[in-house]
């Protein structure tokens, strides 16, 4: 059985998941093995494509959803909050 993981971040203020910001968030989460998955408002993606990451339209100061499975998915949702604070 697969370990599920999940937390809540928030985007920086004046900091929209577009372009290079979405580029790094998809690269950090590209480094692991889990499915992992980012959420906001009422739509779902998968972390490590590009496109329907930024097909979310998060907004600066907007929460997200991150949500890991694999046994690498705890060590994931922490770097990509890291990667998320790192915008700032």
């Amino acid at each position: 059985m697969l370990a599920s993981s999940e937390m809540q971040v928030r985007l920086p203020a004046g900091v929209a998941l577009h372009a290079r910001p979405a580029a790094d968030f998809v690269r950090c989460a590209m480094r692991f093995q889990a499915s992992i998955y980012v959420a906001y408002g009422d739509r779902e993606a998968d972390a490590k494509s590009l496109l329907t990451v930024l097909a979310l339209g998060a907004t600066g100061g907007s929460e997200l959803t991150l949500r890991a499975d694999g046994e690498d998915g705890p060590a994931a949702l922490a770097a990509l909050a890291s990667c998320v604070d790192d915008f700032a």
